[in-house]
């Protein structure tokens, strides 16, 4: 692949490795049980989706495992900790919609992408749909549980401006996108009773600094518990 091709691949990848390790975080504690086994298997999803694109960039262990956190290339979003069940399904819905206008285009061309976009952009139309099964479930629902999802919805909302910054390597209409995804997730909040946060969606800090490899605080303890059993036994196999 060329550079920047191999710089999206990278960039997508990773997207999909981070949040997949944080959805695992949920094995054993999701309120209950039929939700432990669809969140284990967006994560699972999103695991297969990582190993394709990185294995596009290069030896997929290596970059998963062995670099450091300014290597990495994924949105801040998904590197958010999930917090509550709350938390977890406002960062699913913004990831998700996201990603499924971004691999419905990809499926459409004929770049590198295309073959994964085209099989990837059914598993996240599951993804979306249990997203929004949960966030009009919660936010419709008992005053706490509405309570949390606005909660969460003002607290993640600042980290979903960085989605729509160019990649190198994806010729794509950002702008059009953007616009698709902000109707697509307006129109859920409102149907879930929550009201769509006013402050601005990325910042100086926030826009494109994942993609540069400047991450926020919980990355780097995630990262650590997410490379420690294979930086203490390198080489070590099944």
């Amino acid at each position: 692949m060329t550079t920047t091709a191999n710089a999206a691949a990278l960039a997508l990848g990773d997207d999909a490795l981070v949040l997949s390790h944080r959805l695992g975080e949920w094995a054993g504690h999701a309120p209950v049980l039929e939700e432990e086994v669809a969140l284990a298997n967006i994560a699972l999803d999103l695991l297969g989706q990582a190993r394709v694109l990185l294995s596009l960039a290069g030896d997929e262990d290596e970059l998963a495992y062995l670099r450091e956190e300014r290597s990495f290339r994924n949105l801040q979003l998904v590197e958010q900790p999930g917090g509550d069940f709350a938390r977890t399904i406002v960062r699913q819905l913004f990831f998700s919609v996201y990603q499924r206008l971004l691999y419905g285009e990809l499926a459409t061309g004929s770049g590198p992408f295309a073959a994964l976009a085209a099989k990837a952009v059914k598993e996240v139309a599951y993804h979306v749909d249990h997203a929004e099964h949960w966030t009009l479930r919660l936010g419709d629902g008992t005053e706490e549980s509405h309570r949390r999802m606005s909660r969460a919805c003002e607290e993640l909302w600042r980290f979903t401006g960085e989605m729509f910054q160019p990649v190198d390597g994806l010729d794509l209409d950002w702008r059009a996108l953007e616009r698709e995804w902000l109707e697509s997730v307006t129109g859920v909040l409102e149907r879930a009773t929550l009201t769509v946060p006013e402050g601005p969606r990325s910042g100086a800090w926030t826009a494109g600094a994942g993609r540069q490899g400047v991450h926020t605080e919980p990355f780097g303890r995630m990262l650590a518990e997410m490379q420690h059993l294979h930086r203490s036994h390198p080489g070590a196999s099944w």
